[in-house]
Order: structure tokens, then C-alpha cells, then sequence
């Protein structure tokens, strides 16, 4: 039974399927997940035996997977994993927004969402990597919800792991400009920073056992603030600042999951430790570490990236 979340209520609607980019297609089945990366054959996707674990992508508060995901969705599907993505939160008042619903009902979304995905790839585990709020919500699903049978790493860009100080949120008007109007909705007022949603969730500790937790951050995030608040404590846990990787790397809140190759080589590192591979500052977009990492490719005396 999963615990109340206090004052924090609101309404929320049900999750949808909505590929993260143009590229995505529906599984052959309908009513399953939309799989990213596929090229529009319309084919299951099923995970590789180098990538076992299916990945499903959580974006953030207000933003869906369309506008987050297309850049780190084609760097995993160019390296063999299935990755699929879904949008949660969706509120009544607030067309074409996403994850403003109640944190706990959309972790219940994100629960019948996984087990989607396991039942359509017939995965044992699946890996999730999320930003902002999608770092966050999923633990509650690990905790409260029997996710932690069902994942086996959690992957966190920028997230709100212990809400925000109320400082931060002026600066979003620079991405949403109703800001101000959208704090009424549950989402935002649990992401700040004492809520009584993040009290229940972190009264037991940050982590639950039997999951690998990875949580990258930037110290010019203006969002999530104070950024160390992102990091968690416990076992399993790899705290990384993107800064102390790559002293110049310029990343914020939003970039750090939808532009920067820096963070997405740390993503694949965390998916797959045994094939890591250092991750260096490589100038311009994402494109540059594939552009990279090709040219290490034909190179003989270079191993493989994972």
C-alpha cells in the first residue's frame, strides 16, 4: 500500500504512449508502448543480448518526450538498445503540458507503462534514465509501488531528489511563461523542497535495495537548486558532477538531458559499466561524441565503446 502524500492533491490524466521523436513508430500491437528509433517499420522492439534491459526515458515537469528525447533516444538506438519513452501527468487545464498530475498517481502510470514494456519485449528488468522530475518520480514507484523487482538501474539528470528551493522556479518563466499560473498544479508544489510529498518519500532513506542509482548533475543548473540537493544517499549510488568530468562544460537544467555529450556518454556508462568508456569534453552537439566514437571505430588498436 503506498502512502498518502498530504496536502499535495490534484487532478491527473492517464498516461500516453507518445513516441519521443518523429522517427518513432507503435509496436505492431496496438495499445503497447511506442518504440523510439525504429525507422517506421512498425516492428516489436526486442533487446539485444549486449543490451538486455529495454530503457524507458521520463522526461520532466511541463515538457513531454517529444521535446526532451529525440538527441539521447538516437544516441542509445545507434548503440543497440531498445528504448521507449512515455509521456505522464497530463492535467485537464493545461493541454499539451505533461507531468503536472500528482507525482504519485504518475509514478502509477509509469508502473503499467514498465510493465508494458516487459510484457511486449518480454524483459526481465527494464533500465530507466530521467530528467528533472523524471529522476524523481520513479522513486516512488521503486519504494511504494514493486518497481524495484522490475528496474534494475535508475538514472537521474537533474533531478528533483529533494525538491527545489523556491528561488529556482523564477527562472523558469524563461522556458514556461505561465510559470506562475502553472504552480497551482500538484507536481510543482511537490518538487518544492519540504513538500509533504518529499518528506514521505525520503523518510526511509533515498534508496531501495537491489537498485543501481546514477545521478548526474550540473553545478549551473538554475532550476533544481541547490544543485547537491540532486544527489543521493546510500548504497549502489554514483553522485557525478558533469563538471568535475568536463571543467568547461556549460550544461544546464535543460541541456544536461537534451543536448550535451558529455552527459550522454555518463548515461551510457551507467547502463552498461562494463563496456565504459571515458568521458571527455567533446565540443558542439551530441552528434560530436557519434562522430567520435566512429572514428575510433575504424581505428584497429581503439576497443569498441559500450
Amino acid at each position: 500500500m503506498s502512502p498518502g502524500t498530504g496536502t499535495d492533491t490534484g487532478t491527473g490524466a492517464g498516461a500516453s504512449t507518445a513516441p519521443a521523436s518523429a522517427s518513432a513508430s507503435a509496436s505492431a500491437r496496438p495499445g503497447l508502448p511506442a518504440r523510439l528509433g525504429s525507422g517506421g517499420d512498425g516492428r516489436p522492439c526486442k533487446p539485444s543480448a549486449a543490451h538486455p534491459r529495454p530503457v524507458v526515458l521520463v522526461h520532466g515537469t511541463w515538457l513531454d518526450s517529444a521535446a526532451t528525447w529525440p538527441a539521447l533516444a538516437g544516441h542509445l538506438t545507434r548503440r543497440g538498445y531498445c528504448v521507449f519513452a512515455l509521456d505522464y501527468g497530463r492535467v485537464p487545464d493545461a493541454p499539451g503540458l505533461a507531468g503536472l498530475g500528482p507525482i504519485d498517481r504518475s509514478a502509477r502510470e509509469l508502473a503499467s507503462f514498465v510493465r508494458a514494456v516487459l510484457a511486449t519485449t518480454r524483459a526481465r528488468q527494464v533500465d530507466i534514465v530521467g530528467h528533472s522530475q523524471g529522476g524523481l518520480m520513479p522513486r516512488y514507484y521503486l519504494r511504494f509501488l514493486g518497481g524495484a523487482r522490475e528496474v534494475h538501474t535508475l538514472v537521474g539528470l537533474a533531478p528533483s531528489n529533494h525538491g527545489t528551493a523556491v528561488l529556482g522556479l523564477p527562472t523558469l518563466t524563461r522556458y514556461v511563461p505561465a510559470t506562475a499560473l502553472l504552480l497551482r498544479h500538484p507536481a510543482v508544489r511537490q518538487q518544492l523542497a519540504g513538500s509533504a510529498f518529499l518528506r514521505t518519500l525520503n523518510r526511509d532513506g533515498d534508496t531501495v535495495p537491489g537498485v543501481r542509482y546514477t545521478v548526474i548533475a550540473t553545478r549551473f543548473d538554475e532550476t533544481v537548486v541547490p544543485y547537491r540537493s540532486q544527489f543521493l544517499t546510500g548504497p549502489n549510488v554514483d553522485n557525478i558532477l558533469i563538471q568535475d568530468v568536463c571543467p568547461v562544460d556549460p550544461a544546464e537544467h535543460w541541456g544536461l538531458a537534451t543536448a550535451d555529450p558529455v552527459a550522454f556518454r555518463l548515461v551510457t556508462n551507467a547502463l552498461d559499466p562494463s563496456h565504459a568508456a571515458p568521458a571527455t569534453c567533446v565540443p558542439g552537439d551530441a552528434e560530436a561524441v557519434d562522430r567520435s566514437e566512429q572514428a575510433d571505430a575504424a581505428r584497429p588498436d581503439v576497443p569498441p565503446h559500450g
